[in-house]
């Protein structure tokens, strides 16, 4: 049978660099889909005082990040390799624990600032190699989810003080 004679990409990023990019988005897309899951299960499960306000948040927050996986596999497709996609793909990838059990609102709101600066480093350790290949749809990606991420663990953190 005819191999297809696919073009080669020709973005001005060398093989090596879109590969090392496309591994970091890979990671990032596993946090961000561990983080998609655990907030999502949190909106769900949350009970007591703050229950209103928090699942609210936390629906607001589920919604965005589902839209970020597509827009994080888009990016890692456009470079020319394929996009992680199963539960055990993410759960080598991330680096935000799953939640046990159900825990309490509190804890929950900790668990979710651990995760947004989780999501935040993982995105920022791309920068030198995103710069070093003059990246700039990827920076630019990096940057948008650096900083709504920021944003979500400033306004969970504050739910914790006072």
């Amino acid at each position: 049978m005819a191999k297809k004679n696919v073009a080669a990409i020709n973005i001005g990023i060398n093989d090596k660099d879109r590969k090392k990019i496309a591994d970091g988005l890979s990671k990032l897309l596993a946090d961000t889909y561990t983080l998609y899951l655990k907030t999502h299960n949190f909106h769900w499960n949350v009970t007591g005082p703050m229950f209103n306000t928090l699942h609210l948040m936390f629906e607001g927050q589920y919604n965005e990040l589902a839209l970020a996986v597509d827009l994080i596999a888009e990016r890692i497709r456009a470079l020319g390799y394929p996009a992680p996609g199963s539960y055990k793909d993410f759960a080598k990838l991330s680096s935000i624990p799953e939640a046990d059990g159900v825990p309490a609102a509190e804890e929950m709101i900790r668990q979710l600032v651990a995760g947004q600066e989780a999501v935040t480093r993982t995105a920022r350790s791309m920068f030198p190699a995103v710069d070093a290949a003059a990246d700039e749809p990827t920076a630019d990606l990096l940057t948008q989810r650096m900083q709504l991420h920021e944003k979500n663990a400033w306004m969970l953190r504050s739910l914790l003080e006072g």
